[in-house]
């Protein structure tokens, strides 16, 4: 039995998982409403919560488990916030030192990464553990307010980078559209949701790096020429315009990592695709996913909604599948690392 400790920024989270049952429970708080106000995370206040939170949480947890049961620890320890990295690494060390059971440091990349085939080991656990292999190599696509990516894992486990942003995320691109439009915080979910009500071909905003050689994402041209718009119209003719404004700066985005992933499909050959991050619960992007891998005949996974955002039950499960990479702390002396990434980040 795995307990995962999740707190890289805004969300604290604890999740029980077995080999044999899968994830078997999940708790999260979220400081969502908190941070509105200031448009954004602020990190000593999101430490503080975290603090306050682990302990009815931890309660919660306990509640559905016999200590002597959890055989191993699991703790994010890094990208994210250094305070609230602190937060959830000194309460894994806490609870591995008192139950004298082994911690293991995962990094939240690499949670995201395994998000897409949790709801596969769900179904069938003794399945998921003799066909994950026939499913690689395998293409996916990690999309977040931090995160761009566009990697592979090899049949041997082993990721690389395909394409990376150079600049924005597309989540930060989405949020920095909504500022712009005057939405609250945080604003891509909100674009969406006026998009569905708007024309998406009718502004046709700047794409970046079409080319197939340019294995790249960059987004913060987009913002820009989503602002110069902008200055050109009334309010009269904004209002009007709103939902068409949405519709086709979301396009750009969306668009923008249709075209790698396509691009990135047809350098190699993969036996399935995946999505997850933040960006991948945007109904519109599932779908374009979903009709791709369809068109190309292999099968697609796609993180579940409640696994997209920050979780504790990715950080289980990739200590579970990818333990390899789990980072064993025999002497309870694990750092936690704001700036780790997924791999070496130098693109092929």
């Amino acid at each position: 039995m795995i307990l995962a400790i999740e707190s890289s920024c805004d969300e604290s989270a604890l999740a029980l998982f077995s080999e044999k049952e899968g994830i078997i429970g999940e708790w999260i708080y979220s400081q969502l409403d908190l941070h509105k106000e200031y448009g954004g995370v602020v990190p000593s206040l999101a430490s503080r919560e975290h603090l306050k939170a682990f302990g009815p949480l931890l309660e919660k947890t306990l509640k559905n488990i016999k200590e002597k049961n959890i055989e191993k620890i699991a703790v994010t320890y890094g990208p994210g916030l250094a305070g609230c990295l602190a937060m959830g690494l000194s309460l894994g060390k806490a609870l591995a030192l008192s139950l004298n059971i082994p911690l293991y440091g995962i990094n939240h990349l690499r949670g995201h990464v395994y998000s897409p085939f949790i709801n596969l080991h769900q179904k069938s656990p003794e399945e998921f553990k003799q066909n994950f292999q026939k499913l690689l190599p395998h293409l996916g696509l990690l999309i977040s307010g931090g995160n761009t990516l566009l990697f592979e894992i090899n049949k041997k486990h082993e990721i690389k980078i395909l394409a990376q942003t150079v600049d924005d995320a597309a989540g930060e691109a989405l949020d920095k559209g909504a500022k712009l439009l005057g939405m609250p915080y945080p604003g891509g979910a909100i674009i969406e949701k006026v998009a569905f009500r708007g024309d998406k071909n009718a502004i046709k905003f700047p794409q970046s790096f079409p080319d197939a050689d340019d294995m790249q994402f960059s987004f913060s041209g987009l913002k820009t020429s989503l602002r110069y718009y902008l200055e050109k119209i009334n309010d009269a003719e904004f209002q009007k315009e709103l939902p068409n404004i949405c519709a086709s700066y979301q396009e750009a985005v969306i668009q923008a990592l249709m075209r790698k992933l396509s691009q990135g499909f047809e350098k190699s050959f993969y036996s399935s695709i995946g999505l997850s991050g933040g960006v991948s619960n945007n109904k519109y992007l599932r779908t374009l996913f979903t009709q791709f891998a369809q068109e190309k005949g292999i099968p697609s996974y796609i993180a579940e909604p409640k696994h997209t955002g920050d979780n504790a039950g990715m950080i289980a499960f990739a200590a579970y599948a990818d333990p390899e990479n789990a980072i064993l702390d025999s002497h309870y002396k694990l750092s936690f690392n704001p700036s780790v990434t997924l791999v070496n980040l130098k693109t092929d």
